[in-house]
């Protein structure tokens, strides 16, 4: 039966991470916590917005309201990596050899790992940003689509056109898809080697949080009384395939999921706090976690597979031994 150590916070979880072993904590209130024989804190930012685990390098990318992006390492160190004066960081990500991005406004930025900024410029607001698992490559959602960068060369970016406004990105682990968020209840994607559209709607509330399966067979997104987890094993990705529904409770909407490191489960979470883990081949359910005090807006999983770090809205966070 999974224990559950608990850890109640007073302020929005937007991120966990385990570095060096150790689960974080990263708030909205600019405070970054961690479990590190005992109950330990960073006051980091002057409110937090955006963050990023950077799994090459074992650390935390984090942007403020303070106009700062820092990385969080062991001990909880921390290094601030750029700084763009009075303006929201709205989004961050890491990416290969040490690359940092970031979007703040309608202007996205490249850190390279020598420390250079290259800014990218955008005729409306970057929502979000993420490398391609292949190259240094950049995507950056917008407005009526995404753009793709190629920051290290010059040359004219790769424009994805979709109406509607566009609020997250993310690459397939492959690098031949690349899906966005959006603001109505849906996901758009696109097929990168002929730009073939790939529509995912029928959401009943926004999507605000997916995760790939180890091998980037599926992708798992929130937004719906169950996880819904689209197929991208072929190579048209989900094109008329319909998707698995996980972890399905009538009367509580999926706000989070995350999928194991190695095998094919993922980690669901809901509006009331609940977390159940899922196995995609046959739908069995274990119940990780009973509901708490908030919806559940941030878990990860630590390298030995065996731990779930888990936050809410409401500040009650806390870690989940399965092996326990």
């Amino acid at each position: 039966m999974p224990t559950v150590a608990p850890l109640d916070l007073d302020s929005h979880c937007l991120a966990t991470a385990f570095i060096a072993d150790v689960p974080y904590f990263a708030l909205a209130d600019g405070v970054v916590h961690r479990l590190d024989n005992g109950h330990k804190w960073s006051e980091l930012h002057d409110g937090l917005l955006a963050t990023a685990y950077d799994a090459a390098k074992g650390r935390l990318i984090t942007g403020g309201e303070d106009g700062k992006v820092l990385a969080v390492g062991a001990g909880g160190a921390s290094e601030q990596l750029a700084e763009i004066g009075r303006k929201w960081v709205t989004s961050v990500a890491a990416g290969p050899q040490g690359a940092v991005a970031f979007a703040s406004g309608r202007n996205a930025y490249v850190r390279f790992a020598d420390g250079k900024v290259k800014e990218l410029a955008h005729p409306r607001s970057v929502e979000g940003v993420a490398f391609s698992p292949k190259g240094m490559r950049i995507g950056a959602a917008r407005y009526n689509g995404a753009t793709l960068h190629f920051p290290a060369a010059e040359g004219k970016p790769v424009e994805l056109e979709w109406a509607g406004a566009h609020t997250g990105i993310t690459f397939s682990p492959d690098g031949n898809f690349v899906v966005t968020t959006m603001q109505e209840n849906a996901l758009h994607g696109w097929k990168l080697a002929d730009g073939k559209h790939m529509r995912m709607t029928g959401y009943p509330a926004k999507v605000k949080s997916l995760s790939w399966s180890a091998k980037g067979k599926w992708l798992a997104s929130s937004g719906a009384p169950a996880a819904i987890v689209w197929p991208f094993s072929g190579k048209d990705g989900p094109m008329g395939k319909a998707p698995l529904e996980l972890g399905t409770r009538g009367n509580s909407m999926v706000t989070c999921v995350a999928c194991h490191p190695s095998q094919e489960i993922v980690a669901v979470g809901y509006d009331d706090g609940m977390i159940l883990a899922v196995r995609f081949g046959d739908a069995k359910e274990v119940v990780l976690r009973r509901a708490g005090k908030g919806a559940v807006t941030a878990m990860s999983w630590d390298q030995e597979e065996r731990r779930i770090a888990f936050g809410s809205a409401a500040g009650d966070c806390g870690v989940i031994d399965i092996a326990a």
